[in-house]
């Protein structure tokens, strides 16, 4: 059964893309614990991260690297944290964020009313710091 996050990536479902390859797409959450938290998710309908071949785990944290550089230079958080937590959807997920301390790593936090301008503006940002870093053959069209 397709999930969520597939009915994103396949386009039945709206998303803030700010990455696309063969392997992982990088969008952002409607409901940010921060300003540009993203979810980098794998195609492969894989439910529980231990169940990923390891190729693809460290091509996630990989993605999520870069990501998090690009976050860092559009929002100057004090540190990006990177989380693996997987209750929300049964597929797989990491989530990258800003944060100035572990007390704001909670999904007690997330923001579900954030304005889609502000989403909408959050994703510019992270695309442009991504094209500065040298990713532009990584950034969706959509």
């Amino acid at each position: 059964m397709a999930t969520l996050f597939t009915a994103i990536i396949d386009g039945d479902l709206p998303g803030r893309f700010v990455w696309e390859d063969e392997l992982v797409v990088g969008f952002l959450t409607i409901a940010p614990i921060s300003t540009g938290h993203t979810l980098v998710v794998p195609r492969l309908e894989i439910d529980h991260w231990l169940d990923a071949e390891r190729g693809l785990v460290a091509h996630a944290v990989d993605v999520a690297q870069s990501i998090g550089t690009a976050i860092m230079q559009a929002f100057r958080p004090d540190r990006i944290a990177l989380l693996v937590a997987g209750f929300e959807v049964p597929h797989m997920h990491v989530h990258v964020l800003g944060a100035a301390s572990e007390r704001e790593l909670t999904f007690a936090n997330a923001k579900p009313d954030t304005p889609p301008a502000e989403l909408d503006a959050a994703q510019q940002r992270i695309r442009a710091a991504l094209v500065d870093l040298g990713h532009s053959d990584s950034i969706p069209d959509r």
